[in-house]
Order: C-alpha cells, then structure tokens, then sequence
C-alpha cells in the first residue's frame, strides 16, 4: 500500500498517474482510493455544513479559475473539536476500507491518507499530539507513505484555493507530522520530473526487484514490508 499526502497543489495527483503508468508498464495492477470520497464518513454532509458555516467558495480551483475555500483553514476551538470527532471516524472507516482493498490488486495507492487530515489540527498542542499517537496507533499503515513538499508559492499558483499564509502553515505542520509518523517518506521540493524519479527510484528500492532472465520487475518485500501478492494485500 502506498499513500501520497501534502499541501493542496504540491502535485499528488500528477505524481500518483505517473506510478500507476510505471507500475502498468511492468505488468502489475494498481487499485486507487480517493481519501475524501472512498474513505471520509458522510463527506458531501461534511462539505455542505462547512459550505453554509463558513461561506467559502465549492469545488476545486484553477490557475483560470481561482476560489476562495473556507473549510479545513478555518481555525476556531469549535472547528477543531468538530474535527476531533470526525477524524476519528475516519480513522475506522480506513480500516474497514483497508480491510477490503486488496483483491485483485498487487499496489493499493492512496490519494491523500489520514496524515493529510491530522496536519489539519494544532499540532503544537499536547493533547493534540497525542491525540494524534492514539489515530496513528489505530490507523491501517501504508508500506510506503509519502509526503511530496512543495513551495507554497508554487502550490497555490497550480491549484488557487486557500490563502498563501495558510499553505505556509499546513506545509509547516505536514513537517511536523512526519515526525509523529514513522517512516514518512518526505520527498523534497523538486521539478515535477525530478519528484517523479525520486519516487520511481523508491519504489524499486523497497518494493521491486529484477528478475534476472527477463526485463521485468516482481515484487519483494525486505523487512516491514509485506509481499503485495500475499494473501492480505
């Protein structure tokens, strides 16, 4: 199981196509969830109470259409202890969604994960911190999770969404978050195709290897990560 987590606009999308093409080429079968339309409990209720609460603007934005969201960077004691409930129903239905996923798949990919709602809350906080432990600690573990950083500038130009000040912020707690989460992988703010190689070589690092007669990688799986074409994958 691989995840992608980072800040809106870092280009998650653009690098989870280029693996499944990868991943398609060698031969192997790849199954995507979408977090927030697979995984989140009464997601569209969600969006449609924050719509009315917070009057920000729907869907998703462009560098020819720009909004304005007010949802996850809507920071109030009463949004944070709406979130405490919600995160944690969204940690169980991951598990039950995890639980499910892997007939007929040898990756399960991951568009944004747990991680990306857990940056959402304050992490300077100690309570909130280990709230955060107790989530992780329950939470389904991708072999391989990561974290693609980008320069908030950069972010917000791609996709016009939420106001710079509060990229810089998410970003920073996505750091912090790595942290908490062990073997994050955090793949640095490269050029598309410089991510794209970085990713490519991790995967053949830790998940692949050549089979020496044929120009076709198989599935291996070193110590803490499990054989995709096992039973429970």
């Amino acid at each position: 199981m691989v995840s992608f987590s980072g800040i809106d606009g870092a280009g998650k999308s653009t690098q989870i196509q280029a693996l499944q093409f990868h991943l398609h080429l060698l031969g192997f079968r790849s199954t995507l969830y979408t977090f927030w339309d697979d995984v989140v409990v009464f997601s569209r209720l969600r969006e449609s109470l924050s719509h009315t609460a917070f009057k920000g603007d729907k869907g998703a934005g462009s560098p020819e259409k720009p909004i304005s969201r007010r949802d996850k960077n809507v920071t109030s004691w009463f949004a944070t202890g709406v979130r405490l409930f919600f995160y944690l129903l969204d940690t169980l239905s991951l598990r039950l969604t995890f639980g499910r996923s892997h007939a007929g798949a040898d990756f399960i990919i991951f568009d944004r994960f747990i991680y990306d709602e857990l940056a959402n809350l304050p992490l300077h906080s100690g309570p909130i911190r280990f709230y955060v432990r107790m989530l992780l600690s329950i939470s389904p573990k991708p072999d391989i999770a990561y974290l693609v950083d980008a320069e908030p500038e950069a972010a917000r130009i791609r996709k016009p969404e939420y106001p710079l000040n509060f990229l810089r912020q998410n970003r920073n707690a996505y750091i912090k978050l790595s942290h908490l989460v062990r073997g994050m992988t955090v793949v640095g703010s490269l050029s598309v195709e410089e991510t794209t190689s970085e990713i490519m070589e991790s995967i053949s690092k830790m998940c692949l290897r050549a089979d020496r007669e044929e120009l076709e990688l198989q599935s291996q799986c070193p110590a803490g990560c499990q054989d995709p074409n096992a039973s429970d994958k």
